[in-house]
């Protein structure tokens, strides 16, 4: 795409640790724009969706707290992403926690079929499943749902946000870097039949096998990948500013290489990446590498 539009998201109402809401500024301090514009692509930044603040508001709901309040948000998101694909440019979202998920990947779903007349596919990079429902999250967090809700099920919030449901399909959906599953999310991620790359996975194939099987799996007969990327997947070593770290994670030439492999294939769509937490951060390295790992995802190679 000839163009590249950044769409803030400073949410943190989906999770437990405060600070997320902070993560767009940090990856503008990180100077995300200027150096997508060294790239040579057109960058536009437009700026924070409005988010609510925990103080001013009641969980409502113990199994999905703040229900209400993401739901709205991510149906602006929803309006905003697909906006930008309908002008032929490329959302990157910045989160923020990972339930702003449910609205972007939702955007994509509907320019996918509205444009092209296929489904869109998914690449989901995260150290947990984000296949939780209200009915099996041990927390009520949001931020454990959204895949879920993408692939029809629960909370029904999100699910219907957008035109139709389920938003991507199990067999264009993949996992990767997942080493952190509440014990009945295993059931639920075996049961929804999607492609799951673990980290035990990595280990054994190697990452360039795994970014090329992913990229097969969400690119044949779809309209393009939406990848979405929890900055948690990383290990702490690296990215130490996420909200819910899981030691074990990829490394820094894991991660870039995933992303490059990805800009290689010309399948890239919209880009998500989220749970960069300023408070638990040093020196902003958490940002700093999304920064770098966007880059490397629209094109910058070392050669």
């Amino acid at each position: 795409m000839p163009s590249v539009h950044l769409i803030g998201v400073p949410l943190d109402l989906g999770g437990g640790r405060r600070g997320v809401d902070m993560g767009p500024s940090a990856f503008r301090i990180a100077g995300l724009s200027e150096r997508l514009t060294a790239l040579g692509l057109t960058v536009a930044d437009r700026g924070d969706l409005a988010a609510p603040i925990r103080e001013t508001r009641e969980p409502q709901h113990e199994h999905k707290k703040y229900i209400g309040e993401i739901a709205h948000l991510c149906q602006r998101i929803y309006e905003t992403a697909l906006e930008s694909l309908m002008g032929n440019a490329m959302p990157i979202v910045l989160g923020g926690d990972h339930s702003l998920g449910a609205g972007s990947v939702a955007a994509s779903a509907d320019w996918a079929r509205t444009t092209k007349r296929s489904p869109i596919g998914l690449i989901w990079v995260d150290a947990h499943g984000d296949m939780n429902t209200p009915s099996t999250s041990p927390s009520g967090n949001v931020h454990g749902m959204p895949l879920a809700a993408l692939l029809g099920q629960e909370p029904a919030e999100l699910a219907t946000i957008g035109r139709f449901k389920p938003k991507v399909r199990y067999e264009h959906t993949v996992l990767i870097g997942v080493r952190n599953l509440d014990q009945r999310e295993k059931d639920l991620v075996r049961e929804s039949k999607v492609h799951v790359f673990t980290m035990k996975d990595i280990d054994r194939q190697g990452m360039a096998s795994i970014a090329e099987q992913a990229i097969t799996l969400a690119g044949t007969d779809t309209a393009g990948i939406h990848v979405s990327w929890d900055m948690d997947v990383c290990d702490p070593a690296i990215a130490p500013g996420v909200g819910t770290p899981v030691k074990g994670g990829i490394n820094y030439r894991e991660a870039h290489l995933l992303m490059e492999i990805i800009a290689d294939s010309g399948q890239l769509t919209a880009l998500d990446i989220v749970e960069v937490n300023p408070t638990l951060d040093i020196r902003n390295a958490t940002a700093q590498l999304g920064t770098e790992l966007a880059l490397s995802a629209l094109g910058k190679k070392i050669l």
